[in-house]
């Protein structure tokens, strides 16, 4: 944490809201315990964050559908609720935020709000392995998951601390991969809204192996 950051203390994640904030970002996914660092500097989510501070700090992550027809843009059916862990503002007025997935959500319907932000109600109820530990990770085939890297790093020219990957626990792994990597939206949605830690795993290395010049295995867009 860097200095002048102000941690935020936790509650429990199985209280999650009924309505929650979103920030619809484009390509950007937040996973069940993982980690997004996030840089808020237009008004509307700045008010948004300090409502949330004031409250639940509960806030969902979703993509929007790209709609030019559309006077706002169409959210995906299914985004990641997080909980600001940490935060801090920056001298020009940024938030430097850190959210902490905590549960996917499928959205209901979304709110007439009066607030700058959009809101929606959450349904949870399709995840409820979310806040638990997914023990499929065991099944995932890490050889298989570093072949598939090695090939994708070297043709989008990423470098990374092998050593380092290696050590890392199959969910942090997978978890990393999937948020972090440069993925076209719609493939990102489909590593969100994958079942399990080994269906993401399975995703992702189809994905890192098409980017990479390779066939996959089955495809991965339904």
């Amino acid at each position: 944490m860097t200095a002048g950051a102000r941690a935020v203390p936790t509650r429990s994640p199985r209280a999650l809201p009924a309505v929650i904030p979103v920030f619809p970002l484009t390509g950007a996914i937040l996973l069940p315990k993982g980690m997004l660092p996030l840089n808020i500097f237009e008004p509307r989510y700045l008010r948004m964050f300090d409502d949330a501070l004031a409250g639940a700090r509960v806030i969902g992550m979703i993509q929007p559908r790209e709609d030019d027809s559309a006077a706002r843009a169409p959210l995906y059916e299914v985004g990641c609720a997080g909980r600001i862990t940490a935060f801090q503002e920056t001298g020009d007025g940024r938030y430097l935020v850190s959210l902490s997935g905590l549960s996917r959500f499928r959205v209901g319907a979304e709110l007439d709000a009066a607030t700058p932000y959009r809101q929606v109600n959450a349904d949870y109820s399709g995840f409820p392995s979310d806040m638990n530990e997914d023990r499929t990770g065991e099944a995932v085939d890490r050889e298989r998951l570093f072949d598939a890297m090695r090939g994708y790093f070297a043709s989008e020219g990423l470098s990374t601390d092998w050593q380092e990957a290696a050590a890392a626990p199959t969910a942090a792994l997978v978890n990393s991969l999937a948020m972090g990597c440069p993925f076209a939206p719609n493939e990102k949605q489909a590593l969100l809204e994958a079942g399990t830690l080994a269906d993401r795993a399975d995703c992702l290395i189809a994905l890192m192996r098409m980017s990479g010049g390779e066939a996959p295995d089955e495809p991965i867009l339904q």
